[in-house]
């Protein structure tokens, strides 16, 4: 019998198919659930457990685990449920997660966010352990577009032998996590990932040495008497020159840090200058709405459930609103 004309019906998932994913996550909602935990609706990788004045959330991502719970029976009772449902290790109170180093100083009662050995890697993966500071990570005058992609064949089998995207990634992840600052420049970086030029890897590179000097900078959380979310946005003007698009950026803050923040082009061509502060706005306002309804799902945070503030520098902006 020939057993490439087989089909095997299986009995529980493997590991490596596409479903395993699915099918773990949906053993694990099971058994979580079933211990009363509830999900949050707008971020279906978090859940929450309220027992009187008493709450523990948990947050999945992928196979790892984070609890953070103002109880501590609660939280041990917790790790007994998922060590008897699922092969568990303790790691303990948590230092390192995804690259992110966790920093904590109790009499100030600060929290800190830092990706000091993540960047340190990303530099000496790239050869650029060593290489000079610089200030900024992308500055006014570096001009980047399309016309700076390859011209020839020769430029293009050059070009092969530069990671950018890989460069690009990595610098993205730090972004994504801890580094707000990096926004603006990953979103540039990104327009030539199809097409990268010289001068795209040249600055690409710059951002690696603006890291070399920052790489201890962290997200900082303090307590605070009131929680309050404030909003920043901001938009250029026709800064693309390839489609003269313009770019919006905003932020989240949130007991002292930044908790949310994005830098992407428009997706129509603004004509005007509040035009552009407009769209800008508009993305802000997008997210806040999603983050006033992920707080309500959080159900702890009642003094911030009352309209988020949201800045931006455009009076006619302000009043059109």
């Amino acid at each position: 019998m020939r057993m490439e004309s087989m089909v095997c019906r299986l009995n529980k998932s493997i590991y490596g198919l596409k479903q395993e994913s699915r099918q773990w996550y949906l053993k694990f909602d099971k058994v979580i659930t079933t211990f009363g935990f509830s999900e949050n609706k707008f971020d279906e990788c978090i859940y929450l457990k309220v027992s009187g004045s008493k709450f523990i959330f948990l947050v999945l991502y992928v196979d790892d685990i984070l609890l953070a719970s103002s109880d501590f029976q609660l939280l041990k009772s917790t790790k007994e449920m998922l060590s008897k449902s699922f092969d568990m290790k303790d790691m303990g109170e948590a230092h390192f997660v995804l690259g992110i180093e966790i920093l904590r100083d109790r009499s100030r009662c600060l929290l800190g966010l830092s990706q000091k050995s993540y960047i340190e890697k990303v530099l000496k993966r790239f050869t650029m352990e060593k290489c000079s500071k610089v200030e900024l990570p992308i500055g006014k005058g570096d001009k980047l577009n399309k016309s700076q992609s390859p011209a020839n064949e020769l430029e293009n089998e050059q070009m092969k032998l530069r990671p950018y995207a890989s460069l690009v990634g990595s610098i993205m992840y730090a972004q994504v996590c801890t580094r707000p600052d990096l926004a603006f420049v990953v979103s540039v970086l990104g327009r030539f990932q199809a097409n990268p030029g010289e001068p795209h890897w040249v600055a690409a590179k710059k951002v690696l040495r603006y890291l070399q000097g920052t790489k201890s900078h962290m997200l900082i959380y303090s307590k605070v008497e009131k929680l309050e979310i404030v909003a920043y946005t901001d938009s250029d003007l026709a800064g693309c020159t390839d489609d003269r698009k313009s770019t919006t950026g905003y932020v989240f803050v949130l007991v002292g840090g930044a908790v949310s923040w994005k830098s992407a082009k428009q997706t129509i061509v603004a004509t005007l200058t509040m035009e552009a502060e407009f769209i800008g706005c508009f993305e802000a306002t997008k997210q806040a709405a999603w983050i006033k309804n992920f707080i309500t799902n959080v159900r702890i945070m009642d003094s911030i459930a009352g309209p988020l503030k949201i800045y931006c520098d455009k009076k006619s902006c302000y009043f059109l609103l």
